[in-house]
């Protein structure tokens, strides 16, 4: 299912969904292939600590012994997930070998920094994440929520009065903590939330000096937790 058909059933439902990890089978098909024609994987997952992705691709790995499959906890989701895997593509492209391209992974994942804010406190109060009287307060008062993940896990960073306030502290953040570098692979991350994303991201390219700065839409996996409006930004510090 893609974002947009989710986002009209979660809108409609009265009820969260809930999300379940990838059965290791889904591995069968790549895991065989791989072993018929003597090559290395590196399979590289979103954090363990909220999907059970790592865990799946290490069972499927136990049915192929003799397969050299590296499983690369990522700790991190969304477009910083999509930076490693685009990096590491790219490396394999240049022919370095598996062990090679798990190092430089190590050494980015520990700079990795994701931050994001919510358009409703009320998918968080659905999800048993915020009380329900805080959340009708939440509204009343307008305050949103910034969060980020932080050690692989989704945590509370700081909270703005006004929708208008947290977009600014988005950019205040980045300007603060991201090199003004390509290198950084700033990202934007939306669902919902288009024409805010792309101001974000021309905003962005401004005040950084980087010319491309990604804009993904997040999978439903990661709207049902954010809900319709969640933007965010990642990024990868010197």
């Amino acid at each position: 299912i893609d974002t947009a058909t989710f986002l009209v059933k979660l809108k409609e439902s009265k009820e969260l969904p809930k999300t379940a990890a990838p059965a290791p089978a889904i591995y069968n098909s790549i895991y065989s292939q791989a072993k018929q024609q003597g090559e290395s994987l590196v399979v590289i997952a979103p954090s363990a600590k909220v999907s059970g992705t790592v865990r799946a691709a290490t069972v499927a790995a136990q049915d192929y012994p003799g397969l050299d499959v590296r499983v690369v906890d990522s700790q991190t989701i969304a477009g910083n997930l999509a930076s490693l895997v685009l990096m590491a593509d790219g490396w394999a492209k240049e022919g370095l070998h598996a062990d090679a391209i798990v190092n430089r992974l190590d050494s980015w994942i520990t700079r990795g920094r994701i931050f994001f804010l919510v358009n409703t406190l009320e998918y968080l109060q659905k999800g048993g994440r915020i009380g329900g009287a805080k959340a009708l307060m939440g509204e009343l008062l307008q305050v949103k929520p910034i969060l980020c993940l932080r050690d692989g896990q989704v945590e509370p960073f700081e909270q703005q009065r006004t929708k208008k306030r947290a977009l600014a502290r988005l950019l205040e953040i980045v300007e603060e903590q991201c090199p003004k570098s390509p290198e950084a692979q700033l990202c934007v991350m939306q669902a919902d939330a288009v024409v805010e994303a792309e101001q974000l991201a021309s905003d962005l390219r401004t005040r950084m000096q980087i010319s491309s700065i990604p804009i993904y839409e997040l999978p439903p996996a990661i709207v049902v937790h954010g809900g319709p409006g969640v933007l965010g930004i990642g990024f990868f510090v010197a």
